[in-house]
């Protein structure tokens, strides 16, 4: 899939502190590193031309932050709240999102790369040019996408739910599942490999002798 990386200007980084997020303010240009965040609650807080690097945030709600022309680095968001984010040229390299929620965000050129996301909701967001390579997401909600565009490539995707998403032209043939939840109508025109196709008549619940 073509995606329009991040275009970030690594010279012009500017190194931040961060103690706690403050709503609505600003980020332009700048290196967060080796910070721990516990426990925050901000809103409409935005981040143009900025990576985050060795970055942890716990119990913490982030609403409607945006992110452009973003990489994050060896990052540990897990179950924070980040419902109605907008996303933009965005990269999370090597990163944990375990129970995080992305539900209702938008996401546009958005490319994860070697993370773990089990459990994470991106129930009912908007996903354009998304990519997911060598991720584990088991049990990943992905109920009621509205997608233009995603690429699941060697993705752990077991227990995944797909309910109400159309997944015409999606390619899950070098995935690893056992399950999936999901219906046959929300199937249809999806790709698979050979090896997967017992699995999906086993969800149609036919019996092979």
């Amino acid at each position: 899939m073509k995606m329009d990386p991040p275009k970030i200007q690594e010279h012009l980084l500017e190194l931040e502190t961060i103690q706690f997020l403050e709503s609505k303010v600003e980020y332009k240009h700048k290196l967060i590193e080796n910070t721990m965040l516990d426990q925050q609650e901000a809103s409409k807080v935005s981040f143009e031309n900025v990576v985050f690097r060795h970055v942890t945030i716990s119990d913490s709600t982030l609403d409607q932050f945006e992110f452009t022309d973003v990489r994050f680095e060896h990052c540990d968001f897990s179950n924070v709240n980040l419902s109605s984010a907008f996303m933009h040229r965005t990269e999370w390299s090597n990163c944990k999102f375990v129970g995080t929620d992305f539900s209702n965000s938008r996401l546009q050129n958005v490319h994860f790369t070697h993370g773990l996301g089990d459990y994470s909701n991106f129930r009912f967001a908007h996903l354009k040019q998304v990519s997911f390579s060598e991720c584990t997401l088991i049990g990943v909600d992905f109920a009621y996408l509205a997608l233009q565009k995603i690429a699941l490539d060697q993705c752990n995707i077991d227990q995944a739910s797909l309910t109400g998403t159309t997944m015409k032209g999606m390619d899950l043939s070098t995935c690893n599942f056992d399950s999936l939840v999901l219906t046959m109508e929300d199937l249809h025109g999806c790709v698979i490999s050979p090896y997967q196709a017992a699995t999906f008549v086993g969800l149609m619940g036919i019996v092979i002798k």
